[in-house]
Parts: structure tokens; C-alpha cells; sequence
């Protein structure tokens, strides 16, 4: 894990993170870098403490490491899920894989992030699945043209075929459809996907849009995403809609 020098987030406020990793210097610089955020961290290093803290307080987000000393992250996570915690999940883990990504994310996390990671990096994740959830017009699927968008289960079809989308090429997706049409500036898109890890963000920004036009479609030709020269791109409002 790498630390970078973090500026305050604007979903923080006091929100609540329930830390839950027990290797401690992994969970202590994260949670000295989500207190330096703004978010209020409580610490626990196994999956028992965790349930404990969850059934005594109330938890804006969790971040999950799948190896406890006493459970399986992931089966906790399908366990609070099916006892109806809808708290919103990060999982960390050092398992990369598709197969395991896949696993986590059935299990009802929010997101996953391999080990090592960037604490720009997680905190830019903790604040898209706090921004997820803080909205609740965005609850069930969109419709843009062709393509149905689950913003809940992460998953994207087009005439009820699966697009496969990088964790990027999905998370701009997601950040033009939270604007409703409207334009989103480049600075902006740039500071809410890549977060602090934003370097080399301005030519990637380019190549991401191009990709998810070739993948999205459009009707008669028209792209799904619009780009407004020198200030940056918006969906096609007139293909915004419920299914």
C-alpha cells in the first residue's frame, strides 16, 4: 500500500467506516488516512468484533479485508447481507483474480480493491459507493438507447446482451449518469474517477470515453456520450429513461 497526502473528502462529513483488517500497520495508516479524509474510522481485526459493532452502531460504510484471523471475508460479507445489512462494502484483499472478483462481488460487496493498493485509490472507491448509495433516485435500472444500465449490480446490457466493462469505463459511465444529462466537466470527472491518482488521467479520459462509446452504441449513429469541446461530455438526454 502506498500513502499520498489526502485532502478532505466531500461525501465524508462525519461518516462512519467500520475498518475491519487486522494486520496493523495496514490498518493503521488506513484509518490515520480516513480520519485525515474526514471520515470518523472504527478499527476491529476480526470478523466477531465486527458483527458486534455492527449489531451496537450504525456504519455510513465498511471496508472488509477478506483474510480474518477467525472468518472468511467474503462469507461474512454474504452472511450480513443476508440478515439484511444494506451497509455499503468495500472489500481489500490481495486475491486479484477474476474468479475472486467475481466471488465478492456476488456476495453483495459494493466494490473490491486488490492488495496493495493506493489510499487515493480507496478513498476514491469509498466515496463512489457512498455517493451510490446516498441518492436514491438512481435505485434500479436505466435505460440509454439500447443499453440497460444496473447501477445496483454493477451490470450492463445491450439488447439483453452483458457489456463487460473495466472498473473505469463503468465508473465514468456511472458519474455521467448521476449528472442526468448534464455536462460534466473534465476536471471533474477526472478528480471523482481517478481520484488523487489523477497524473496521467487526462489522456486515459479519451480512451475510456472512446471505448465505452464503441460498446454502448447509439441510436442512428449517434453516440451515447456527448462531448462538448474544452469543457467535457454528458449522456444523450433523450436516451435517459427507465426500462
Amino acid at each position: 500500500m502506498t500513502q499520498n497526502r489526502l485532502l478532505v473528502d466531500d461525501f465524508a462529513g462525519a461518516a462512519r467506516v467500520l475498518l475491519i483488517e487486522d494486520d496493523r500497520e495496514t490498518s493503521r495508516l488506513v484509518a490515520a488516512a480516513l480520519g485525515e479524509a474526514g471520515y470518523s474510522p472504527t478499527v476491529v481485526s476480526t470478523g466477531a468484533a465486527a458483527t458486534r459493532e455492527i449489531s451496537a452502531g450504525a456504519f455510513d460504510a465498511i471496508v472488509l479485508d477478506v483474510r480474518l484471523p477467525d472468518a472468511d471475508g467474503i462469507a461474512l460479507c454474504r452472511k450480513w447481507r443476508e440478515a439484511g445489512i444494506g451497509i455499503p462494502i468495500l472489500i481489500l484483499t490481495a486475491r486479484t483474480d477474476v474468479a475472486s472478483r467475481i466471488e465478492g462481488l456476488n456476495s453483495g460487496a459494493d466494490d473490491y480493491l486488490g492488495k496493495p493498493f493506493a489510499v487515493a485509490e480507496l478513498r476514491a472507491r469509498l466515496r463512489a459507493i457512498l455517493r451510490r448509495r446516498s441518492d436514491p433516485s438512481r435505485v434500479g435500472p436505466v435505460r440509454l438507447g439500447e443499453v440497460v444500465v444496473d447501477l445496483g449490480r454493477r451490470r450492463v446490457t445491450r439488447r439483453d446482451q452483458e457489456v463487460l466493462l473495466t472498473r473505469r469505463e463503468f465508473e465514468l459511465l456511472e458519474r455521467l449518469m448521476q449528472a442526468g444529462g448534464n455536462v460534466v466537466s473534465r476536471r471533474e470527472l477526472i478528480a471523482d474517477v481517478w481520484g488523487d491518482a489523477a497524473k496521467d488521467a487526462e489522456a486515459s479520459l479519451e480512451v475510456i470515453v472512446g471505448r465505452l462509446r464503441r460498446k454502448l452504441g447509439g441510436p442512428e449513429g449517434r453516440p451515447v456520450i456527448r462531448t462538448l469541446r474544452g469543457i467535457g461530455y454528458a449522456l444523450d438526454r433523450d436516451d435517459a429513461g427507465r426500462p
